[in-house]
């Protein structure tokens, strides 16, 4: 297979002008090629206003040397792929099925990979179905009362259900996890594009059908999928775990647990602190939703605001502060959403959210400063719980219950004492006003975290800002607290996966290992690996052939034919 790069075409481009393309750089006509795959494709916005779509395309031909010779590019190599492959299955029996806590992205890869290979996993969700949950939190952005176990952050499909669904990761990958997820993802109903775009997304709407699609998956699999099942204890005996009891006081055993919990199961973190499971404070990142007008951010990033070849602009900044701080921008949401997030009385959180189509009015993004423990002001593996719920408690009375929005102007203004500017936002774009899901108030955003890291956030916004025309704008909204940027827990593992307590596997984002939903997607797969290549699965241990682990098409995406 030949990898073509640097494929250069107008945004009006057709799919045969990329053929054509490819074709003219490996100096072949079109027909030579007897199939072509888009492997990634992003925008090129450097020499505004004449933007490009940059491709990359694999292909195949005959004499594949004879055409890499003859063509003398560099934009062209010959290149092998492998498809990602589940390790060969251990030797040791299952006492019991394993048991997944929580459904987020982490425990559903762990519990798809699971079922696929024969496992038949039992995932334990404390919130509801994707289905119901929708409904749930729809009524709270509504009418503002709390469902405690089916929220934004409680439920089928995890935190990141509501977010821009975005798919883009920093981690390395030499095992072919990350394809993997978007290749799942795409079978169980996302488009097929996320496969080849450079920051991929499929928004809220469309990660609520793909988690359905999933969980019916696992079912069909074997596999089984517990609603408003909280698990409250554990059981063990001597340093190994024997089964979970759940809220209903039910007792189930198993001798393995994947602990899935996510970033905000703050009941369960104290529950785990009491059993001795070994844990410890981290870093993580607190700060304020910042938000533009769309159009503003497209003239930014594209020098135009309206181009139909255009999506809703992204950006993604950072700025170095004078107290040593880091200031940067977290799950931008292009054409997006404030959302309400809380998941505790008396507490608000915030996030941000976009549709598939990203056509809201606004785009929003966290502006947020990193803590450490250092900063909690206590040497407990909770500590960092601690300074998150006191920031929410803050925001919770400042805004009456409501999310607390300010200007920039004025948030600037009340931390620095200066007189903000005239603003481009309020003269150039008059109908600007927040886009949140649930009921919002201008308030005092200002008084929610301490001085130093107001004092950071206003030095590293004005920074951008001198890079950025028009994004340190007085106009802007603020509003807080973006507090469940991470977790600030993690649970100790080895390399085995396993915490000191054995057949307990720490797992994705809530127990430290993962940041989105893409690294806790592929940390739920490293889990199931592990427990893979220790057990094996209910198949073999019945003398049954798996045709998930044997059949080879259904793990390898087939290349596109030509002039498709």
């Amino acid at each position: 297979m030949i990898r073509v790069n640097q494929i250069k075409v107008p945004l009006s481009h057709r799919q045969e002008d990329i053929l054509y393309k490819t074709a003219k750089i490996l100096r072949i006509a079109p027909e030579k090629i007897l199939s072509w795959q888009i492997v990634k494709k992003s925008i090129d916005a450097r020499k505004k206003p004449e933007i490009m779509v940059i491709y990359s395309v694999d292909v195949h031909v005959e004499a594949q040397d004879k055409v890499l010779r003859g063509c003398k590019s560099a934009q062209a190599q010959a290149v092998t792929t492998k498809p990602y492959r589940f390790p060969k299955a251990g030797e040791e029996p299952f006492p019991h099925r394993p048991v997944i806590v929580g459904s987020g992205p982490a425990g559903l890869f762990c519990g798809y990979l699971l079922a696929r290979h024969g496992y038949k996993p039992l995932i334990l969700e404390r919130g509801r179905c994707v289905e119901d949950r929708q409904k749930d939190v729809e009524r709270f952005w509504q009418n503002g009362v709390l469902d405690f176990s089916s929220n934004v952050q409680f439920g089928e499909g995890g935190a990141g259900t509501f977010s821009d669904g975005k798919l883009n990761t920093l981690v390395k990958d030499k095992y072919g996890r990350n394809g993997e997820v978007l290749r799942i993802f795409v079978e169980n109903g996302a488009p097929e594009q996320i496969l080849y775009e450079a920051k991929p997304h499929i928004g809220t709407d469309i990660l609520c059908r793909v988690v359905h699609n999933m969980r019916e998956q696992i079912n069909a699999w074997g596999g089984e999928v517990r609603f408003e099942t909280q698990v409250t204890d554990l059981c063990c005996q001597a340093d190994q775990i024997t089964g979970v009891v759940i809220n209903s006081g039910e007792r189930i055993d198993c001798g393995v647990v994947v602990l899935a919990i996510g970033h905000s199961a703050r009941d369960t973190f104290e529950m785990l602190n009491g059993k001795q499971i070994p844990m410890e404070a981290k870093s993580f990142a607190v700060g304020l939703r910042m938000e533009h007008p769309r159009r503003l951010i497209d003239r930014m990033q594209y020098g135009t605001e309206e181009n139909p070849f255009l999506p809703a602009a992204s950006y993604k900044v950072t700025a170095q502060t004078s107290s040593g701080r880091g200031v940067y921008s977290f799950c931008m949401c292009p054409g997006g959403y404030v959302v309400n997030a809380s998941s505790e009385q008396g507490r608000l959180a915030v996030n941000g959210m976009s549709y598939s189509s990203r056509s809201g009015e606004n785009s929003n993004s966290a502006m947020i400063v990193t803590v450490t423990p250092e900063d909690y002001g206590d040497d407990s593996p909770l500590a960092g719980i601690a300074f998150q719920r006191k920031l929410e408690e803050k925001a919770y009375q400042i805004g009456r219950g409501a999310v607390p929005v300010e200007t920039y102007g004025d948030y600037r203004q009340a931390v620095t004492g200066q007189l903000p500017e005239a603003s481009v936002i309020n003269r150039e774009y008059p109908d600007f006003v927040p886009a949140v899901k649930g009921a919002c108030q201008m308030a005092a955003v200002h008084d929610i975290l301490p001085d130093e890291l107001n004092q950071a956030l206003v030095e590293g916004i004005d920074l951008i800002g001198q890079r950025v025309a028009g994004f340190a704008d007085s106009g802007a909204y603020l509003s807080g607290i973006e507090s469940r940027t991470s977790s600030p827990v993690r649970i100790i593992r080895d390399k085995t996966g396993q915490s000191r307590l054995r057949g307990l596997y720490p797992c994705g984002e809530g127990a430290g290992y993962a940041g989105g939903i893409m690294s806790a997607a592929m940390d739920g797969m490293t889990v199931a690996e592990k427990i893979g290549m220790r057990y094996q699965s209910d198949a073999q241990l019945r003398g049954k052939n798996c045709p998930s682990l044997n059949d080879e098409k259904t793990l390898r995406l087939e290349p596109v034919e030509k002039n498709s």
